[in-house]
């Protein structure tokens, strides 16, 4: 069968879906990404099609099929398995000159659905001529050129705040990894994953952010006046950094600094190792019936310092789960005081290093014996501190390493 592949623009127009299943729920949300007025018939929607309707984005009309619905539309939708239903739909659509895509005879429709990857403002689309597992095997090898290929320069300007994650280079999200590949120059912190920056074009310039000479403050001064300085120069900047940006990672003053500057600023946020840490060790921050909040505060400064901005006697009242960044040297502190603060010495502790890498350990303790047993046990930086009960929860998990 023969066919002319060709890209529809549908933004403001209608396009009709019939049918509420399954097979709608993943045709839709394209339909939506692309600007389309959705319109759903149907006698029932599932909850993820239901939330689509109540946040505005669809419009739903409960009942079946009528073959007056297709009036109107630019495109219909067939998304449902009752061969002759569907063909009562494919024959109103034929009548008015309205092509129509079958979910289920792909043979009766006038209309398929291609294989589809998208990259920035690049959408490749592969149709399949019947061998639909070979088309996708195709765009997921354009898919992997993309991701490696960086996009044209006049996309790019300014600063990205790129998120790397906890360590694991997969876990970097796929706009960061797409945004780096772009770079003409990378400020990039200690803790991002090593192996990314292997992947670097030869002529970007790397800044080691971590071997500019100055105290705390001036070194975070000296590397916004390298973001703005690189920008200004029409150069495209990441600043790829550990974790997330805006968890205790200054993304926020450099996008103020940039933007003071005229700068603009692309935020791509990253797994944060506050979650991605104890999770990888089989503890859930949050546990039905367990732990319905979870605090993360910065151990950097020690309880009884003039500078510490933490409540420690609100965080010892909490129920649920405390989870500590950058408190290893200070967590012989960090526990008395929220023992003293009221937290029962027995509450249950795990310290988490190097998540997420081939170097991950952890132990388990409580928060009486935490300290010691840290340091007999020579846990080292980064490691994430986990208190609260959820930590007894992952206990009977096994998870597998990849």
């Amino acid at each position: 069968m023969s066919i002319y592949p060709l890209g529809l623009r549908i933004e403001g127009r209608r396009v009709l879906v019939v049918g509420g299943g399954t097979v709608a729920t993943r045709r839709v949300p394209a339909l939506i990404a692309a600007g389309a007025r959705v319109e759903i018939v149907a006698p029932e929607l599932t909850p993820t099609l239901q939330g689509h309707v109540d946040a505005g984005r669809a419009v739903w009309t409960p009942r079946r099929f009528a073959p007056a619905d297709v009036e109107g539309a630019w495109l219909v939708h067939v998304a449902i398995d009752d061969p002759e239903a569907a063909a009562q739909v494919s024959l109103a659509a034929e009548e008015h000159q309205i092509f129509c895509v079958r979910a289920d005879d792909r043979d009766a429709a006038t209309a398929w659905t291609p294989a589809v990857t998208r990259h920035g403002q690049v959408t490749v689309a592969v149709t399949d001529g019947g061998d639909r597992r070979r088309a996708m095997a195709v765009r997921d090898m354009v898919a992997g050129v993309l991701e490696a290929t960086p996009p044209a320069a006049p996309e790019l300007k300014g600063v990205a705040l790129v998120g790397a994650g906890p360590g694991d280079p997969e876990l970097i999200t796929v706009k960061g990894r797409r945004l780096l590949a772009a770079a003409d120059v990378v400020v990039a912190d200690r803790l991002i994953p090593g192996v990314l920056l292997g992947e670097l074009r030869p002529e970007v310039e790397l800044i080691d952010a971590a071997k500019i000479p100055y105290g705390p403050q001036a070194a975070q001064e000296e590397i916004n006046r390298i973001l703005v300085d690189r920008a200004s120069q029409g150069r495209f900047v990441v600043r790829l950094k550990g974790g997330d940006n805006f968890v205790f990672g200054r993304g926020g003053e450099e996008a103020l600094a940039c933007a003071r500057a005229g700068v603009p600023v692309l935020v791509v946020p990253g797994v944060t190792s506050s979650i991605a840490a104890p999770a990888l060790a089989g503890i859930p921050v949050t546990h039905r019936g367990v732990a319905h909040e979870f605090t993360v505060i910065s151990g950097h400064i020690p309880p009884d310092h003039p500078d510490t901005l933490v409540d420690w006697a609100a965080l010892a009242r909490m129920r649920g789960t405390v989870v500590v960044m950058m408190g290893l040297k200070n967590l012989p502190r960090i526990a008395e005081r929220l023992i003293a603060e009221g937290r029962s010495a027995d509450t249950p502790v795990a310290v988490v290093q190097e998540g997420s890498t081939a170097h991950q350990r952890s132990l388990t303790s409580t928060l009486g014996a935490v300290a010691e047993a840290t340091a007999t046990a020579g846990i080292r930086t980064p490691a994430v501190v986990v208190i609260g009960d959820v930590v007894t929860v992952g206990e009977s998990l096994t998870l597998a390493s990849n």
